[in-house]
């Protein structure tokens, strides 16, 4: 496989004046997963639908594996979970596994009845009978067993209990290991921090960020709660966001923690207490500089 599995160029989709996807310009290569994160009408399910070939794009371009979206080449190479699937009432989990299978092309059977028991789905039941959990089980297992080069998944644990959370996790390593290429649209920030080791942060249509979350945590830096006589810290290299406490005080280190704990040596320190920042933080903070006024 050469180039990109996923790219887009200046990817733009409008609704009657409104621009709903503006100039997107996202890589995603085999046997990566990459996090596609952004609040409700960010523009994420749209991107999607592009990549699928459901919508055309105003202007610019999508492709997968170096051919057009909506292409049969394109359609046959991407496999989808939407976090709300639509599924034949009348059919059983097994006959709509197969028919969403046979929209792809093809299903690894051996592979299917795997994920039917890792996912502890009754396949003989029929759709009408099923919670939203299994329903969404069903096209989880339709999408992975297809063996597609992409995926695109979009809030794809929508009403999966914690154990069913942790199968769909496996799944995804699995994927990536074997070189499927992966775009994960999800509010639960801690599956995208478990799973993804980049991610693309959009906002009313627009990409504002795309990094690794390593150099999101460095950025961000970590957080020290310091018990003791301390002094003022506001003048020690990297701290910044200094607040008190009722026996010490608070602060946030950028860089190296080395010249905060060299200062510290000096101090009677009592206990010390290092965290480093959630992604749900740093994701927070970039949507804060992004609205923020002159941005």
């Amino acid at each position: 496989m050469t180039g990109h599995a996923i790219e887009t160029t200046n990817l733009t989709k409008s609704f009657s004046g409104a621009v709903a996807v503006d100039r997107l310009n996202l890589t995603v290569d085999a046997g990566e997963v990459v996090g596609f994160l952004g609040p409700n009408g960010a523009g994420k399910s749209t991107t999607l639908r592009m990549l699928l070939g459901l919508l055309r794009p105003t202007s610019g371009s999508a492709a997968i594996l170096g051919h057009a979206t909506g292409s049969d080449f394109a359609r046959g190479h991407v496999a989808y979970v939407p976090g709300d699937i639509a599924l034949w009432p009348q059919l059983t989990g097994s006959e709509a596994i197969s028919l969403l299978g046979s929209l792809h092309g093809s299903l690894d059977e051996k592979y299917r009845d795997e994920l039917i028991a890792q996912f502890d789905l009754d396949p003989d039941k029929r759709i009408r009978a099923y919670s939203k959990g299994n329903r969404q089980k069903v096209a989880l297992i339709a999408a992975f067993a297809t063996r597609a080069d992409v995926l695109l998944l979009d809030e794809p644990t929508s009403g999966l209990d914690p154990l069913m959370g942790r199968a769909f996790r496996d799944c995804v390593i699995e994927a990536q290991q074997r070189g499927q290429a992966l775009l994960l649209s999800s509010h639960m920030l801690s599956e995208i921090e478990h799973l993804c080791a980049r991610v693309a942060m959009i906002r009313s249509g627009k990409l504002i960020k795309v990094a690794d979350i390593a150099e999101l945590r460095s950025r961000a830096g970590m957080e020290f709660e310091i018990s003791g006589e301390v002094g003022d810290l506001t003048g020690v290299a990297g701290v910044s966001d200094v607040s008190a406490l009722p026996d010490g005080v608070r602060v946030r280190v950028t860089g190296s923690p080395g010249p905060l704990l060299e200062a510290l040596a000096r101090r009677n320190v009592t206990s010390l207490r290092t965290r480093e920042a959630s992604l749900e933080e740093i994701f927070l903070s970039y949507y804060d500089e992004s609205t923020s006024p002159g941005s």
